[in-house]
């Protein structure tokens, strides 16, 4: 599997990336290990994969000071960092701020947090109600033509706040929810990222483990578990999903992989999709994700694929 190029930008990344939110995440899991969390990082990219994806809201800036701490030990322009902000503290609550202003002292922030002079990717995490897209995307540009980031992308817009941000064709990647049971992206965002080389990182890629042959039809998950209040996890909708899912076990064992590296591998079939960044806690974690790279999926396996989750 080759490197891809990122949007309009001159980075060119691994396919599978690393989402590190449970690097640091500590206001996301609670039993996190911050050793184990570093070592992960460095197995990451001991394994080939040179994007890492992380952002403030992880760990509020710990994920970030971590990985600072493993990219000393590395040469800096053999690894892409990907960083988010729009997190704004207001009391005892955090409100999005996309304020020129916010944006441009968030990155300076980032880079102290990460201990580099340049941060390769810089997105909007989330789009605030107030600031103008294209005001919020221009103050990025700026830092750009400084040198202190390398390339602007958003997440969580909207099609039209994607076009407002995109305006005089600065935006070089959008992240946002897909997967073959949320598949409104196609109709949406694709013809449009299409047309203005946008890459797309597609998060939620395996539905909190349910696309991944994790399940089955007598599968309960106890009280305070997300997935309970999650629509493809009730009912008689999860026993349709988990009988499509079933349907996927013959073609990973042609391929003599497992459901979820097909599923990963489908996503990056697709000329839309260029770049996964699946998440891991463990290093065993980390090295299955990586399984995807070898999977060849045949055109029939695509078609059959597509149908089956139409």
């Amino acid at each position: 599997m080759q490197k891809t190029r990122i949007g309009k930008s001159d980075l060119q990344v691994f396919p599978i990336g690393l989402g590190t939110n449970a690097v640091g995440g500590h206001n996301l899991y609670p039993d996190l290990n911050e050793e184990a969390g570093k070592e992960l990082v460095r197995e990451a990219l001991r394994s080939g994969v040179n994007l890492l994806d992380t952002a403030y809201i992880y760990g509020v800036g710990r994920s970030e000071e971590l990985i600072g701490e493993v990219l000393r030990e590395y040469n800096r322009e053999d690894v892409i960092i990907a960083t988010k902000a729009a997190h704004r503290k207001e009391g005892d609550d955090f409100v999005f701020d996309n304020s020129p202003e916010f944006l441009k002292q968030s990155v300076e922030d980032a880079l102290k947090r990460l201990q580099t002079d340049y941060i390769d990717l810089f997105y909007i995490h989330f789009p605030d109600d107030h600031t103008p897209k294209d005001e919020a995307v221009k103050a990025l540009h700026e830092l750009k033509k400084e040198g202190k980031i390398r390339a602007i992308g958003v997440s969580n817009f909207s099609l039209e706040q994607l076009k407002e941000a995109n305006k005089d064709g600065f935006v070089d990647v959008l992240q946002g929810e897909y997967n073959l049971l949320n598949r409104e992206a196609e109709s949406t965002f694709f013809p449009y990222i299409m047309e203005n080389n946008i890459s797309f990182v597609p998060f939620f890629p395996l539905v909190s483990g349910l696309l991944a042959g994790k399940y089955t039809e007598d599968t309960t998950f106890p009280e305070g578990d997300l997935r309970r209040e999650q629509e493809n996890f009730q009912g008689d909708l999860f026993k349709e999903n988990i009988k499509k899912v079933n349907q996927l076990a013959p073609i990973a064992e042609k391929h003599n992989v497992g459901i979820a590296h097909v599923v990963l591998a489908w996503y990056l079939a697709r000329p839309e999709i260029n770049i996964l960044i699946p998440g891991a806690k463990r290093a065993e974690q980390l090295k299955d994700n990586m399984k995807t790279a070898n999977v060849e999926l045949t055109k029939e396996d695509i078609s059959f694929i597509d149908e089956l989750f139409a």
